[in-house]
């Protein structure tokens, strides 16, 4: 744990890309094979369950700090996070311990069937032998939201630099369904075996958006162009007969999406299709917030199958024959595509193809992207036409041109602090917009949270008006004299009925403080649900 605890305390403090390449690097050169196998696990998301829920966590800790509860919570929303809470709270221990990370992440799992004394006994004897760092990366670990600032590839890189594996090649091995518990870094990283990429995806390949004018794009002709859809980026994979589904988010979903098993049979083995799965209602793409309705079931019944449908719209092939064809010209691979859909599309297969779209000029490619909502699509893609697929996200061969988010002035009326740097200022806001309710009368109804887009003297100045016009406090939460007015921005709208406005927004994020508008001035929740396509 100790040597974990300096890289978890080395990447926590630093900004710098190469800092954390350097301190990942010689990690991974150190550390045993066990504790690497853990670690790339926990750097990307493959935590152990959480063993104790949070309520306990807190009287526990508490309890040992010999503090009351209420100063607790108090200190947990000042500071912002529990680990670092309790971290600090808990008497200071000059002591680490000798046991290695793979160790305390077993006992971990062991400890969530064990009775709540013993759970109780196993942190305070735990906390009261580690040292400061440590305590604070074993309770992140307990309370199962580790998170640091290392991406994928980034990890990828290190790993690469300490192993000699080539960085593709770890980025294809890493992906999948493998198990921290039972694989061996020999395994995992060090043996190439055929067998094992058998269900795996391709790393994704991800696109910038335009940062400038389109034009700077330069000639017209070497792109192609399509709709930005908006669901869920996925790989299909045919191999030997199997279907395999995952999400760009490494899960593999074959089993959330059983209409896909048309595939086998018809889609020819070694296919890898890159696409996006879509709701289809009624024959036209649904919201998001239908597609919602599938993601997380862990049981899709047949209504469900009958009442949100899915298709996968498909816009690249990364594998044909069995063969990785993603170094060939992006119009070779769209050219296979096109041709693979022209030979299944008389199945009735719920497989369509996203439309390439030839500009003749870039105005033309403003007139597209004003159809987009429309199409319930996002914005525009370009692709130039001899790119190969890459890795990760680079500059240069795909760009994303998104549509300007939707808008509405709405009257902020609770808030909560934030955590990190701002844990001492309330960031964490909740809007609200007008309805008139059954008497006649208008009322505030809130609709979304949001917690970015102010500048920090924006913050310091919202954060004193609600501390001097606070009205009630619940918990960490307090409802505030509704007076000042924010331009709400969101990607996405759709109906909802677990939401009171009976509006589910995307993305909401603040635009802008509308000092020039009175609380009387904001929008109303029929303004709201205007914007809803039709």
């Amino acid at each position: 744990m100790k040597y974990f605890a300096e890289l978890i305390k080395t990447l926590d403090s630093s900004n710098k890309t190469n800092i954390k390449v350097d301190a990942l690097t010689q990690y991974f050169r150190k550390a045993s094979d066990t504790d690497k196998v853990w670690t790339i696990a926990i750097l990307s998301h493959r935590r152990p369950p959480r063993p104790v829920n949070t309520t306990l966590l807190r009287l526990w800790a508490a309890e040992l700090a010999n503090i009351p509860l209420w100063l607790f919570e108090d200190s947990y929303h000042i500071v912002g996070d529990l680990a670092e809470t309790i971290a600090l709270v808990i008497p200071a221990s000059k002591n680490h311990s000798e046991k290695t990370l793979t160790e305390f992440v077993e006992e971990m799992i062991l400890l969530k069937k064990k009775t709540d004394t013993e759970k109780k006994e196993y942190l305070h004897n735990n906390w009261l032998s580690l040292n400061y760092y440590e305590r604070f990366v074993f309770t992140k670990l307990i309370t199962g939201s580790f998170r640091i600032g290392v991406s994928q590839k980034l990890m990828t890189r290190a790993l690469s630099k300490a192993t000699g594996v080539d960085e593709d090649i770890l980025a294809y091995k890493l992906m999948g369904d493998w198990d921290p518990a039972s694989i061996s870094f020999q395994d995992l990283v060090l043996e190439e075996k055929a067998q094992d990429f058998l269900s795996k995806p391709y790393p994704f390949y991800l696109a910038y958006a335009i940062e400038g004018e389109i034009e700077d794009l330069g000639d017209v002709s070497n792109w192609s162009t399509e709709h930005k859809w908006d669901g869920i980026r996925s790989q299909t994979i045919v191999r030997n007969d199997q279907l395999y589904v995952w999400s760009r988010g490494e899960e593999l979903v074959t089993d959330k999406y059983p209409e896909f098993n048309s595939f086998l049979g018809v889609i020819p083995n070694g296919t890898v299709i890159d696409g996006e799965i879509l709701p289809w209602i009624e024959d036209n793409i649904g919201s998001f917030n239908d597609l919602q309705t599938r993601i997380g079931r862990k049981v899709v019944t047949p209504a469900l199958l009958k009442k949100t449908p899915v298709i996968i719209r498909a816009y690249d092939l990364l594998e044909w024959n069995g063969n990785d064809i993603r170094n060939l010209p992006y119009n070779e691979r769209r050219n296979l595509l096109e041709n693979l859909y022209e030979q299944v599309k008389n199945f009735q297969l719920p497989l369509q193809i996203s439309e390439r779209i030839q500009l003749k000029d870039w105005k033309e490619a403003l007139r597209e992207k004003a159809k987009a909502r429309d199409l319930r699509s996002e914005g525009l893609m370009f692709k130039r036409n001899d790119s190969t697929y890459g890795v990760g996200r680079k500059k240069g061969d795909w760009w994303k041109w998104k549509l300007d988010p939707f808008s509405i002035d709405a009257v902020l009326t609770y808030a909560m602090r934030g955590s990190g740097r701002r844990a001492n200022l309330f960031t964490d806001y909740t809007f609200a917009l007008w309805q008139t309710n059954d008497d006649g009368n208008k009322e505030l109804v809130t609709f979304a949270k949001a917690y970015s887009g102010l500048t920090d003297a924006e913050f310091r100045m919202v954060d004193d008006y609600i501390k001097k016009n606070t009205l009630e406090r619940f918990g960490p939460v307090r409802s505030v004299t509704p007076k000042l007015v924010f331009e709400i921005g969101f990607e996405g709208i759709a109906f909802s009925g677990r939401h009171k406005s009976g509006v589910a927004t995307r993305f909401p994020r603040i635009l802008r403080w509308r000092h020039d508008k009175t609380i009387e001035e904001a929008n109303t929740i029929d303004d709201l649900k205007a914007m809803i396509p039709g």
